[in-house]
């Protein structure tokens, strides 16, 4: 059941912290001897508190799972409290005046004790080594994964992150990393039941929960209405409100993410039950047809990136950490994260700002790789209350959609060789059903990612890790041939920081053998990420990458943010057709873990890369993109996903490398809501050309395709590029011009270029960021950028890969 949100008290101490060798201390006595004490920060990690005291770094993290932490604090009261610890990493103990209360084994479980308090009190927190509870003997499981060590872990309830070599730190995850919390035992709700459902457009709103000491039947309330609860039970009350009409929640870019405040009045007092959201999810297609989902009845493109905690080293849980990561999600117009198996489950904060900014979650149980032991009756038990407290406490979130298994369990013992009676996770896949049938019969249920195939990662089926594009080096058309049905990780690279980022973190050169550290790999594989940045730099733009990495290292890493840009915006063009068969994909990785050139389209400091910028623009809600259908010519596609109708201009522009114009047509299009049109390039032009030189009757009319979408109001609302004969990248005057222009309360970026300029980019000097950055201009194009986050003029430059000048403004 549900607890009364922001009713209970933070235990925010002050707390202090002190590192022990494991064992040292049998319980609190022992700690009275100790000296070295340290502030911190409760909720919070051991590293992050040794952090905040210059005794840990990034660059040289501590190992802290060998060692025993203590926590500490006083705790002051009268009569019984309920003393509630929302996550303890991992092998946690809690101790009142001596006395040991609590022994937990899980980070993701969360426990509740009553107390007696009369006066002062000693609170201690103990946190065991984990690494010495890995490290005794345990039963093997069948298969033994590369992704993470030591194989005791598929024992252990507790994060992978830090286990991870090759990809993630060694940052150990140990302490009160959630909330501890008090609340008096009486007088408030309990064990609320809250849920929502739409039935023929009428919200549904149902509520159990007890009251104790109600002298008259509750009343619910919400969107200005109400009913009486009736009482089945001493004390314990429920009831149905219908709401007609209520405002549905949608993703951000299909309407508005509507939330409901809801309330229980008893008596004179009014209890804050939080808000809520009415929407339905629902299949598409069976699911080994490949997971397609629709909102509300809408089909969605589900677009988005697998999540990654804001800050790997303290594990924060509140809303200032969440909101600027979120607000870029959103921005980018992605309307779906996955908070994957590697992971650790985020707290209230993250689900309440998905909630508000309309961004759907997919959550997986953490569960990755590893053979675990569900035949172990304890296994289970910790595992099955586990998802009950996860679907209970977001028994009324209308951000989340998909729960999923875990990650990549199927995938690893298939790949070794298993038959499927071996790597079908069919215990976890059944008890997940059960608990979500029981407790969040709206969530749509994936058995694992990947898996629905006739193997777990057959990219036709299901739901899918594509990395055909990507880490197998395939071309580009391969993301059409793989019938990708849901890709729920994909476009994998070794993505580049802006150059303000690599400073900062002193990675200036990528020959600097310091570079490498944040580089991410597959462990065990010869090849790392940057090598499969490196294949698509070379097949883009003609050049040796080892060749250029050693001889003009800038070059080398501007080649490698223009292209990441590229593979992203032509693979979600591929998938976003009207008649393609993909129906989400998810770019495999949110944020970096490490300074360096990580897996995240943002970097570790939270600033955009340029693998961002190409989502922001392969993710539009209204889009333009072109597809190369061979001899059948080049196919426009504009696609209006948003909830108004859409009038607009379509112009499709052959120039040649020059600027010379060798077909032009135009022609205006009306949308309703949610539609979608594709167009030949012979349909607009009406006539026969090779817009695809795909005939090759003599040399090509042109080298550039350009496709432009201008609102009413002469808005461009979309652009897409086509290159028949490659990307020339050679450096060539272009006529490249930049300057600042008055525009609102502040100035805006104006660029523009007598030829065609590929892959433009701007550096600013300070603090700020454009609004769009690594993308094209045609031939005599220009572009108004917004300058975010600048202070007063700012100033900066403006190059192109293909530009011999540098344009300073």
């Amino acid at each position: 059941m549900a607890l009364l949100r922001n009713a209970d008290r933070t235990l925010d101490g002050p707390w202090e912290m002190i590192v022990t060798g494991p064992g040292a201390c049998a319980g609190p006595a022992d700690l009275d001897a100790l000296a070295g004490f340290i502030p911190a920060p409760v909720p919070g990690t051991a590293a992050g508190a040794l952090r905040a005291s210059g005794r840990w770094s990034e660059a040289a993290p501590t190992p802290l799972h060998g060692s025993d932490i203590w926590y500490r604090t006083t705790i002051a009261g009268q009569g019984r409290e309920i003393l509630r610890f929302d996550g303890m990493a991992t092998l946690g103990e809690v101790w009142l005046d001596g006395r040991l209360l609590l022994s937990s084994r899980s980070m993701f479980l969360a426990h509740e004790v009553a107390v007696d308090l009369d006066g002062t009190h000693s609170l201690v927190l103990a946190f065991r080594s984990l690494g010495q509870d890995l490290a005794r003997p345990h039963k093997r499981g069948r298969w033994r994964p590369q992704l993470a060590t030591p194989g005791s872990l598929r024992h252990a309830r507790t994060t992978l992150l830090g286990f991870m070599p090759g990809w993630c730190p060694s940052v150990d995850a140990v302490g009160p990393y959630r909330a501890v919390t008090r609340r008096g035992e009486r007088g408030r709700p309990t064990d609320i039941d809250l849920r929502t459902c739409v039935e023929d457009g009428t919200g549904i709103l149902t509520v159990r929960l007890t009251v104790p000491d109600a002298a008259d039947p509750p009343t619910l309330r919400c969107d200005g209405r109400g009913t009486p609860l009736t009482e089945t039970a001493p004390g314990r009350f429920e009831g149905r409100l219908a709401l007609p009409d209520i405002a549905l929640w949608w993703p951000h870019t299909l309407g508005e993410p509507r939330l409901h405040a809801v309330a229980v009045e008893s008596g004179e007092r009014t209890f804050d039950l939080g808000r809520v959201g009415f929407r339905t999810i629902t299949p598409l297609r069976p699911f080994a047809e490949g997971l397609s989902l629709a909102v509300n009845g809408v089909p969605v493109f589900c677009r988005g990136a697998c999540w990654t905690p804001a800050d790997l080293v303290g594990l924060p849980d509140d809303r200032e950490a969440y909101a600027p990561l979120l607000r870029l999600a959103v921005e980018a117009g992605m309307t779906m994260l996955r908070v994957g198996g590697t992971m650790l489950y985020e707290a209230h904060a993250f689900h309440d700002l998905c909630d508000e900014l309309g961004i759907l979650v997919w959550q997986d149980l953490m569960l990755a790789n590893f053979d675990y032991p569900t035949e172990d009756p304890g296994f289970r038990a910790a595992l099955e209350a586990e998802i009950a407290q996860l679907l209970d406490r977001l028994q009324a979130s209308p951000s989340l959609c998909v729960v999923g298994g875990g990650s990549e369990v199927e995938q690893q013992a298939a790949m070794l060789g298993f038959p499927e009676t071996v790597w079908r996770a069919a215990a976890v896949e059944a008890m997940l059903h059960e608990a979500v049938s029981a407790r969040r019969p709206d969530l749509v249920v994936v058995p694992n990612s990947p898996s629905g195939g006739d193997l777990p990662f057959s990219t036709n089926a299901g739901v899918t890790h594509y990395y055909g594009v990507g880490a197998y080096g395939r071309p580009f058309e391969d993301a059409r041939r793989a019938e990708v049905r849901f890709a729920s990780e994909c476009l994998a690279f070794a993505n580049v920081p802006e150059p303000v980022s690599l400073a900062e973190a002193g990675l200036t050169d990528p020959r600097d053998p310091a570079w490498a550290g944040g580089v991410p790999r597959d462990r065990g594989a010869d090849w790392d990420f940057e090598d499969v940045r490196d294949h698509y730099v070379g097949a883009l733009y003609g050049v040796d990458p080892a060749a250029l990495r050693r001889d003009d290292p800038a070059r080398y890493l501007t080649l490698g943010r223009a292209a990441v840009a590229e593979v992203m915006e032509a693979t979600v063009a591929e998938w976003r057709r009207p008649a393609s068969l993909t129906a989400g994909g998810l770019v495999w990785l949110w944020r970096d873990l490490a300074p360096g050139a990580g897996w995240g389209v943002v970097d570790v400091a939270g600033r955009p890369k340029s693998a961002w910028y190409a989502l922001k623009r392969a993710f539009r809600p209204v889009q333009a993109v072109l597809s190369d259908e061979g001899l059948n010519g080049l196919h426009a596609h504009v696609l209006n996903e948003t909830d108004r109708p859409l009038d607009a201009t379509l112009a499709l522009t052959f120039t040649a490398a020059a600027g010379k114009v060798a077909a032009k047509a135009e022609r205006s299009l009306s949308l309703g809501p949610r539609a979608s049109i594709s167009l030949s390039s012979a349909t607009l032009l009406g006539r026969f050309f090779d817009a695809t030189v795909a005939y090759r009757f003599g040399p090509a009319a042109h080298t550039l395709a350009h496709l432009r979408l201008t609102g009413a109001d002469g808005t461009v609302l979309a652009e897409a590029f086509h290159f028949p004969s490659g990307r020339d990248a050679v450096p060539q005057e272009i006529g490249l011009s930049a300057d600042l222009v008055e525009e609102g309360r502040g100035v805006a970026l104006r660029i523009a270029s007598a030829r065609h300029a590929l892959a433009v980019h701007v550096a600013l000097e300070g603090e700020g960021r454009p609004s769009d950055n690594w993308f094209h201009l045609a031939p005599g194009g220009e572009r108004r950028l917004a300058l975010i986050g600048t202070q007063g003029r700012p100033t900066g430059t403006v190059r192109a890969v293909n530009a011999s000048e540098v344009v300073r403004f």
